[in-house]
């Protein structure tokens, strides 16, 4: 375990191995292995923050405190908190809709400014946590139209980026519908196909599954993993839910009261338990069964998706452990 580089969170902030954060992860469930690849890092980010300090002129403290992190091209990037850490202040910087007390913002290298604010905000889109918040259009044709149009696009690029967009969130057909009418999850889905119609090289998350049912949390986290693999789109997704977290990401920030706790890995983060309880966050619930098998003398290794614990499990069989009381 090693500290970062800057001087600013050298004391504070936990960052892993080198080694062990730039190949494919073996246990991150869903993601690295399914799509038989794993992201450099080298060459210049395509979404840097520096020193990044914000407060609302309401508070007598810094909300965000000297943030320093850098995100590469085709990340799949977790930002983990708990409620109030400064989860969605930190999203609201990465396109300018805040701007800092101090420090700064670098999209593909350069500094965010007003100057080129626009150019940034077509580079790096941002989905919000209320759809209700940016689904504002009489229909879902027009609501993700807008963006294309206010690019300057052609009347017939943007009905084609309209129908591409649609087509990639599954709602082909919904066109003439009127958003207040969908439910929650389809309304979250024409949000992302807004952005999407925008075409950015990044795009953030704002919890992007609260509030939704369990099967529209699928469907969404589903679609963000499509989005990754098939348009080779970089993303960050802000979340407290910590059982997301292992499905989605290759790499996690852990934030706490404004500050950059941790990057890791999902296996480094949630190894780490000192870590998760200064930042007020739990293991996944997979991980608890086998911390409990642990407790009770069992020799296993702790898992943090499905698919891991399947095969711890028949690990555990093939050895002859399955005998162990456990009550």
């Amino acid at each position: 375990m090693s500290t970062p580089n800057s001087p600013h969170n050298s004391e504070e902030t936990v960052t892993f191995p080198k080694e062990t954060t730039g190949r494919m992860s073996q246990k991150a469930g869903t993601g690295s292995e399914k799509s038989g690849k794993f992201t450099e890092r080298n060459g210049v980010p395509v979404l840097e923050v520096r020193d990044l300090c914000h407060r609302y002129s309401h508070l007598d403290s810094n909300t965000l405190d000297k943030i320093n992190l850098k995100v590469f091209k085709g990340e799949r990037v977790a930002v983990l908190g708990a409620n109030g850490a400064g989860k969605s202040t930190l999203f609201k910087h990465l396109n300018g809709i805040l701007r800092p007390l101090s420090g700064e913002i670098l999209i593909k290298g350069e500094k965010m400014t007003k100057k080129n604010l626009r150019a940034c905000r077509e580079t790096v889109g941002i989905v919000f946590q209320d759809p209700d918040d940016q689904v504002l259009a009489p229909s879902v044709e027009e609501d993700v139209a807008f963006g294309p149009i206010n690019m300057g696009l052609s009347r017939r690029e943007v009905e084609m980026r309209v129908k591409e967009a649609l087509d990639m969130v599954g709602l082909t057909g919904f066109e003439e519908r009127a958003p207040h009418h969908l439910s929650g999850g389809q309304k979250k889905l024409v949000a992302i196909a807004g952005i999407l119609a925008m075409r950015p090289e990044v795009i953030v998350l704002d919890e992007p599954t609260a509030g939704l049912d369990p099967l529209s949390s699928a469907r969404v986290l589903e679609l963000i993993m499509k989005m990754n693999k098939e348009l080779g789109i970089t993303l960050l997704l802000s979340t407290h839910d910590v059982d997301v977290v292992p499905y989605f990401a290759e790499r996690v920030f852990v934030l706490h009261h404004g500050r950059l706790e941790a990057d890791g890995s999902p296996d480094e983060i949630f190894s780490d338990p000192k870590l998760l309880r200064k930042a007020h966050l739990r293991l996944p619930r997979v991980a608890e069964v086998f911390e409990m098998l642990q407790q009770k003398g069992l020799n296993v290794n702790i898992q943090i998706t499905a698919e891991a614990a399947r095969d711890e499990v028949l690990r555990l069989i093939s050895s002859g452990q399955q005998n162990v009381r456990l009550d």
